[in-house]
């Protein structure tokens, strides 16, 4: 499907699919609702010595950015391995146009991001010292033969219901958590009162957080 570059309200980039009319970012801002999503309500509330991240899906790799340049904020007394699953890579072309690392102050993250996207799929490798990236091209429907530890948190941020709701139903966060740890935490910015449904369901505690930038609420759930 053809994607197109378009800029969101805080200055960050975002991918826009014609064919479906969906960004793959808040317009109103990609990097605040990374941050807010994934880093404020899910990263930080994780005290783990060795943390687990699985992510659906990766996306233009800002949420693997977001999470290494919190990483380096750190003491890095801890160890972060993330594995994130997606179906359709983007180009080079996208990734260089994206450039995510000028958002940020550290002059270190431009090989960080290059780093990242040239790193291997398929393979667990250190991006920088305590942090390990595994890419894993496929379907999130694979997730249930997909080799993985117990995942500490979860990064829910499949595209819109709108476009996808078999992304949002029972069978898919059945399978995401039956990959989790008791005490694991998903994060995910919809605030769907069926998605609240169905992880009550699946023995999760389910809170509704403020959402980031032009979105009321968003999703926390622990799973019990």
């Amino acid at each position: 499907m053809k994607r197109e570059i378009k800029t969101t309200n805080d200055g960050s980039k975002t991918l826009y699919i014609n064919d479906l009319n969906e960004n793959y970012h808040s317009h109103h801002g990609a990097l605040q609702e990374a941050e807010h999503v994934f880093i404020k309500n899910g990263l930080n509330l994780i005290n783990d010595c060795e943390i687990n991240i699985l992510e659906l899906g990766f996306g233009t790799g800002l949420n693997v950015l977001v999470t290494i340049n919190e990483y380096l904020k750190t003491d890095k007394n801890h160890k972060i391995n993330y594995f994130s699953l997606e179906k359709y890579p983007i180009n080079e072309s996208e990734i260089n146009d994206l450039a995510y690392f000028e958002l940020f102050d550290n002059a270190e993250l431009k090989n960080i991001y290059q780093k990242i996207h040239s790193t291997d799929w398929e393979n667990l490798q250190e991006i920088v010292p305590g942090f390990s990236l595994k890419k894993i091209q496929c379907d999130f429907f694979d997730l249930k033969n997909t080799d993985l530890p117990e995942i500490n948190l979860v990064y829910f941020d499949c595209f819109g219901a709108r476009v996808q709701p078999d992304l949002w139903e029972m069978p898919l966060f059945e399978m995401v958590s039956d990959k989790m740890s008791v005490n694991g935490l998903l994060t995910t910015y919809s605030s769907k009162g069926s998605v609240r449904r169905i992880l009550k369901e699946l023995n999760f505690n389910v809170e509704k957080m403020q959402g980031p930038p032009g979105k009321r609420e968003m999703i926390n759930a622990w799973k019990l």
